[in-house]
């Protein structure tokens, strides 16, 4: 179950991915009615022991919602922003002063040309429990301002809201001029605020604004979510394997003293 919520499966067939959930959640209900059984049998067999079903009953019923609920989690965090990001385009060379954003709807990674930098003077910020913080991508060489800022650099929770404030991925490197879109629809919405208030601070239009992750190596960071994926994934699997073993044996001494 923590495979089949965790990866490509549930990206590309989810259909697929939630007919093997229910499979396992068929197979978690026989355990369960077999334990039942053996429950009543023993009641007319004193002899007839019931007790490693109902153990193997409960373990299959913890394995089957821990993992679908911690693969779900893996993959949302993850996975698919590593899913999402891989199946969309990189653009080299884009000039945030002349290209438009409606033009590179489909970016996952972008290159920005020499020059280009953030513009910490427009950063702006929307409070939403998190801090949701933005600032404009620009090209320093161009000698007219751009006519649309449709090129942000956003993170959470790394400014305060005071002009000039913005910390945000890496920010003071002066060799960065690549960005990884955020791909997470449910902060791109807070973003999108942000932009708004931006607009109106600074008197300023965004007409398609795209988020990214201001970093020197997107496709570095790209492969860190599916090995952030990969390890939790492996952490999982083998912390249940070690919870099991240790109710295996709690069980056969209680068991024994029974």
């Amino acid at each position: 179950m923590f495979a089949v919520m965790s990866f490509s499966i549930h990206y590309t067939e989810k259909a697929l991915c939630y007919l093997f959930v229910m499979v396992g959640l068929i197979f978690v209900v026989v355990v369960a009615k077999l334990a039942l059984d053996a429950v009543k049998n023993q009641q007319l067999d004193p002899y007839n022991s019931s007790t490693w079903s109902v153990h193997l009953a409960v373990a299959c019923f913890m394995a089957w919602i821990l993992g679908v609920a911690l693969g779900d989690m893996n993959f949302f965090y993850n996975m698919e922003p590593f899913y999402d990001a891989s199946n969309l385009n990189n653009y080299p060379f884009v000039d945030p002063s002349r290209m438009p954003g409606q033009q590179v709807m489909d970016a996952g990674q972008m290159t920005f040309v020499p020059g280009s930098k953030l513009d910490l003077k427009k950063s702006m910020t929307f409070h939403n429990l998190d801090t949701y913080c933005v600032t404009p991508i620009v090209n320093s060489n161009s000698k007219t301002p751009a006519a649309s800022y449709d090129f942000w650099a956003v993170g959470m929770n790394c400014c305060s809201g005071g002009p000039g404030d913005f910390s945000c991925g890496e920010y003071n490197n002066p060799h960065v001029s690549s960005g990884l879109r955020v791909m997470r629809e449910d902060q791109r919405e807070f973003f999108r605020l942000a932009v708004k208030q931006a607009e109106s601070a600074y008197n300023i239009k965004a007409q398609h604004p795209l988020f990214f992750h201001w970093m020197q190596d997107p496709a570095a960071e790209l492969v860190a979510y599916m090995d952030e994926g990969f390890k939790y994934y492996t952490l999982g699997v083998f912390a249940f394997f070690a919870f099991t073993f240790f109710f295996v044996i709690v069980s056969v001494v209680f068991f024994s003293w029974a």
